[in-house]
Parts: structure tokens; sequence; C-alpha cells
């Protein structure tokens, strides 16, 4: 869920019968709510008085979802916040996001992200070749199991560039991006989110390895049949289906969705992924 600050709250009195009170800065999100970033240090028995004022004031002007942000520097007023009804919704490595629902329906709140995305970049060479490596960490370490590489799409980076980039730190070599072949949903991984994995087809621009010392223990060029009579991808069933469906790809009797880039909405730069080829067949005939 996207929040835009369309427009500020700014500081705001509010007379009582003995003082004034400030309240929190806050920007209105487009749902109704507020969002605040507390970026100052202060006493958290100032803090704490400011917050129910907030709240108050938030409350006779209808307003639904509140958005606190804490940075690490200031991590000392979580507790407060959480004994005023605050709950973590998510974290990231500067920063704490607390939310609270003010009127008394159901919490329409949205959660936190619920899955990460990943990658397996299948690597074809003109001598129908596959990249595969060994890693010495993981579920596979000790397995003597040859695999593509693989890994996780970096928060803002699209699917297509983070297989070059995932290729390029595990071996040294330099792809183009060609297609998506295939993709699956898996639930209850990392810390219980679900993940979307995505299997790309890159083509190599080179083809000397220099494997990443610290996670990779070994990495070679493999034909694909043999890559393929692996056991452990003959005994598992969505192994199975990713081997022949890259070997299916490697004789030319298979699509994937290319990425097509485009405009979002906002004006942003974006990827989409679809059957390119058939699509311009079809608007020619």
């Amino acid at each position: 869920m996207a929040f835009s600050s369309t427009s500020s709250l700014p500081v705001m009195k509010q007379t009582k019968p003995d003082a004034e009170r400030t309240l929190l800065n806050a920007v209105e999100d487009r749902y109704g709510g507020v969002k605040v970033d507390v970026e100052d240090s202060m006493d958290c028995n100032v803090y704490v008085s400011l917050l129910r004022d907030s709240i108050t004031q938030w409350r006779k002007q209808g307003k639904k979802g509140v958005w606190i942000k804490l940075p690490i520097h200031l991590a000392n007023l979580v507790e407060p916040t959480v004994k005023e009804g605050f709950r973590y919704h998510h974290a990231e490595s500067d920063y704490l996001m607390l939310v609270y629902w003010i009127p008394e329906t159901p919490d329409t709140l949205p959660a936190n992200a619920s899955h990460t995305v990943g990658i397996g970049a299948f690597v074809v060479n003109d001598n129908r070749e596959v990249l595969v490596v060994q890693e010495k960490n993981g579920a596979f370490k000790g397995k003597d199991v040859w695999k593509f590489p693989t890994g996780v799409a970096n928060q803002g980076e699209d699917i297509c560039k983070a297989a070059i980039r995932e290729v390029k730190e595990e071996t040294d070599i330099d792809t183009e991006f060609v297609e998506i072949l295939a993709f699956s949903q898996t639930h209850q991984t990392f810390y219980g989110k679900s993940d979307l994995f995505f299997v790309c087809m890159l083509r190599p621009l080179s083809s000397d390895i220099n494997k990443q010392a610290s996670e990779i223990e070994a990495a070679q060029w493999m034909p694909i049949e043999e890559y393929i009579a692996q056991p452990f991808n003959q005994k598992r069933e969505s192994f199975k289906n990713i081997a022949n469906i890259c070997l299916r790809k490697s004789r030319r009797n298979y699509t994937g969705f290319s990425a097509v880039a485009m405009a979002s909405s906002s004006g942003k730069k974006s990827y989409s992924y679809f059957n390119k080829l058939q699509l311009e067949n079809e608007n020619t005939n």
C-alpha cells in the first residue's frame, strides 16, 4: 500500500481549559488516515502527551489509521507508543513502523508485505550447456547437487535485473535477460512469509567462470541433459517440471514471458511480463 504526502497537517494547537497543547506533525494519506514521521528526540512524557492529544484530535476529524514511523535512534519511544495501543507493522534496518486504528469498526489497515521474490537463473550457451553451481550454505550444502544460480530480489529491484545480478555475483558471468519461463508460489518459508519464485532464462555474454568465494563451492558449464538427469531433479516433481521446461526451451518449443518496459500509472518505469512473440504474431495476422 503506497502513501502519498498529498496534504500536510501543520503543527496544530488545541485550546484546553488550562493550557495550549501542541500536536504531532502529520501528513494525511489517501485512505483517510495520517502518517507521522518522528524525527527529533524528545522526552517520553512529552511525547506521550502529544500522542494522546493528537489521537483525540484525529478522532474528532474522523481519521482512521495512524502510522507512526520511529527511526532507530528513537527506539526509546517504542514502548510508550505500544502502551498507547499501537502495534508493530513492519521494520527496516533504520526504522520501525507502528499502527493504530482509531474508529470502532473493523481494522482495515493492510498487513505487512506477505511475499519475498526469488529468482532462479537458467543460463544456457550455444553448446546447450547450463551454468550450474554448488552452494556452501543452505539446504543444498553437501548434497552434491548442481543447481541454477538463485537469489532474492532486492527492494525496488526488477525481476529481470535481479536475475542478471545474481548470476554475476555468484559466477561472474555477464548475461542478458530473455524470458520468465515459469514461477511458483510456496507458503510458510522465511519467517512465515510466502515466496514467489521465478525461473528466468538468460543468455550468456561471457563464458569464463569466477565463482563467488563466500557462497559458492563450485561452478561449471554442464550439458543440459546431464543437469536434468540428476537424481535430485528426477525424484522431486517441482524440480523435474522446471528441468523439463528448460529442456523444451533449449529445443525451441517453449515460449515464456518477455520483459516489456513501460510506464506505470504514476509515470514510473516498470516491466510487464507476457508472451510478446505470440502477441506480435497475432497482431500481424
